[in-house]
């Protein structure tokens, strides 16, 4: 396998010459700047209507735990059935889904929202393992790190500008305009999904089954048969539940800026900060690790090792920082290194997976990672509320990041 570095041309040439992927990477961008607008306009109606925090967090619960929980069905149906017919399918859904929440505009009907919002969960649950369970069938072997790392810095884009813009947009237009926004997103991004074709290798040769048959526990023990028969597989598999760990930046982000680093007496100005640059952090990350890597998979797993030490050591120097831009700094290496690990982890188990596995595999992968997320993000609330200062919640956290950094060193034997 080719060893050179990836460079910009590679990106620009995968985009220009490569016109399903160009497709779906489109409809990536389309349908996460709406999620970002969406996003925004949710906090802003829960705030308003309750004042309460808690109300945004059982927010943030609903949109992990699904994931975990719905991952074995949406794998069997993604190994299955078309993952295109899937794809196309969860994002007319949440066409409609997010269309319903203009509705709602008082306290009353919150019990509605959190339904229309585990609905769009759902839906993401189903279309997330097919997109990536469908990169190396539209992309060349030596080109697959490159997809995946496009794909990430686009998702840390996205993050920066629609978060942004959707500040802006909720504030003149109302946040009714961000919910039809991201409604028109997901039809967007049906559409582009709609008129890309390409092989899907795990329907050839399969009989037409029942949907007794797709949803039944075989499928599932199949899936966990196949991973158990290789452990290299299986550590890779893993290595996003370890990466999922870093999931306690969504509440202690938000309370270092409120109370160590607040910009001319405002709060919300520290917290932004903070969150643009853990974005810069995971743009750069994977264009950095692709020009160390390039193809070779043997640096790749060096390089998740590296990404993982990375954000141990940085949010320890973050925890002792006595400026917000040294501390911003610490963020983005953090999440540099965070993001290395997902796009280096993804194309690995892309690479040492066969077809007709992917979609259990990676809807694996989600759920295992969306359940230390939560159970991170838990547990430094806790913490905090029990009065554990946000800086050594954040010593913790660098001390916790080490964990899966020793188990990945140990798993690279396996591939003495």
């Amino acid at each position: 396998m080719n060893h050179a570095p990836i460079s910009v041309a590679v990106y620009y040439r995968l985009v220009r010459d490569n016109a399903p992927f160009r497709r779906l990477w489109l409809a990536q961008i389309v349908s996460e700047l709406g999620d970002w607008f969406y996003w925004v306009a949710l906090c802003d109606l829960l705030l308003r209507l309750t004042g309460s925090a808690q109300f945004v967090g059982l927010a943030v619960v609903v949109q992990v735990l699904p994931t975990f929980f719905l991952g074995p069905t949406a794998g069997a149906v993604n190994d299955r059935l078309s993952r295109r017919r899937v794809m196309i399918a969860a994002d007319l859904a949440r066409t409609v889904i997010v269309l319903g929440m203009l509705f709602i505009q008082s306290r009353e009907h919150l019990w509605v929202l959190y339904l229309l919002l585990a609905g769009e969960v759902i839906s993401a649950s189903f279309f997330e393992p097919a997109r990536t369970a469908v990169i190396p069938t539209l992309v060349a072997e030596e080109q697959v790190l490159a997809a995946n790392a496009l794909s990430s810095a686009t998702w840390s884009f996205n993050l920066a500008v629609g978060a942004g813009v959707g500040g802006l947009v909720v504030h003149w237009l109302g946040r009714e305009s961000a919910f039809l926004i991201n409604s028109l997103s997901f039809l967007a991004s049906a559409a582009l999904i709609a008129r890309t074709r390409f092989a899907e290798p795990h329907l050839e040769g399969r009989p037409s089954q029942r949907w007794v048959e797709i949803l039944g526990v075989e499928p599932l023990a199949e899936g966990v048969r196949y991973v158990k028969a290789d452990p290299r597989l299986a550590s890779l598999l893993f290595l996003k539940f370890g990466l999922g760990l870093l999931g306690a930046n969504l509440v202690l982000l938000p309370l270092m800026g409120q109370r160590e680093f607040q910009v001319s007496g405002a709060e919300v100005l520290g917290m932004s900060t903070l969150f643009m640059f853990r974005g810069v952090g995971a743009l750069i990350g994977p264009f950095i690790g692709g020009r160390l890597a390039g193809a070779s998979q043997a640096r790749m797993r060096l390089g998740v090792l590296a990404g993982f030490l990375a954000a141990g050591i940085s949010y320890l120097l973050f925890s002792q920082a006595p400026t917000l831009a040294l501390a911003s700094a610490c963020v983005m290496g953090a999440h540099a290194g965070g993001s290395v690990v997902w796009v280096f982890s993804t194309t690995l188990l892309q690479l040492n997976s066969e077809d007709r596995f992917r979609g259990r595999v990676f809807a694996a992968d989600f759920g295992l990672l969306t359940l230390t997320m939560a159970i991170s993000a838990f547990a430094v609330s806790l913490a905090v509320d029990h009065g554990v200062a946000p800086r050594l919640a954040a010593v913790a956290l660098g001390l916790v990041m080490f964990l899966p950094a020793g188990a990945w060193a140990a798993a690279l034997r396996l591939w003495r």
